[in-house]
């Protein structure tokens, strides 16, 4: 008798252990998706995480209005920084950017898309608004002073530099080429590299407004 209490005692034992295993493990994975409600939909890695990207900042839109980024992101907002004298990568990312827009829109999700020029001295707020009615009826472009411009570029780990030598009308502006989905309420949630195709950003996009709620 005393032998199957032991036996019986180490089963009981056994399942207990492995019920408080199930549940430490169960537990660390609602704090995980807790943690991130976005995990679902991540495809790129940013390091420290997504809060080290994105911030305040100060720019002016093409009517000369001085905004901040909370008057700026007030839907979903899909945010590039380029210029409008890029003579090949801003177009091309740009315009790939308005097609997304349009696929969201045909599946019912409404989304800004919006450009940060790295080059404020050529682009004024009329430059500007010549290069998104080009592009896009809704894109909304944002230019500044220098100082404003280098506040908005560090608080999104923007790479530019402007190449000028002398008084050169035609330099160019090296610069990193991301788009930034940042959502009203949460800031910065994800980017998309040159590859990503429109198709690609719709789909992971609206992953991303679904999970937001």
């Amino acid at each position: 008798m005393t032998r199957a209490y032991a036996i019986a005692s180490a089963a009981l034992i056994g399942i207990l252990l492995i019920g408080a295993a199930v549940a430490v493990y169960l537990g660390q994975a609602g704090q995980n998706a807790s943690a991130d409600p976005f995990g679902q939909c991540r495809e790129s890695v940013v390091a420290g995480g997504a809060g080290q990207i994105g911030g305040p900042f100060t720019l002016v839109t093409e009517t000369g209005e001085t905004v901040t980024d909370a008057e700026v992101i007030t839907e979903p907002t899909l945010l590039y920084f380029g210029y409008t004298f890029c003579p090949d990568v801003c177009p091309l990312d740009t315009v790939r950017n308005a097609e997304a827009v349009d696929i969201l829109e045909a599946d019912g999700y409404s989304v800004q898309p919006a450009m940060i020029s790295v080059d404020p001295e050529r682009d004024t707020p009329e430059v500007m608004a010549a290069f998104t009615e080009n592009v896009h009826p809704r894109m909304l472009g944002l230019t500044g002073t220098p100082e404003q411009t280098d506040a908005a570029a560090r608080a999104y780990r923007v790479f530019y530099r402007i190449n000028r030598v002398g008084d050169d009308p035609y330099y160019l502006v090296d610069h990193s080429a991301f788009t930034y989905l940042v959502l009203p309420g949460h800031g910065f949630v994800e980017f998309f590299n040159r590859e990503t195709t429109p198709q690609q950003m719709a789909e992971r996009t609206e992953c991303f407004v679904d999970a937001a709620g």
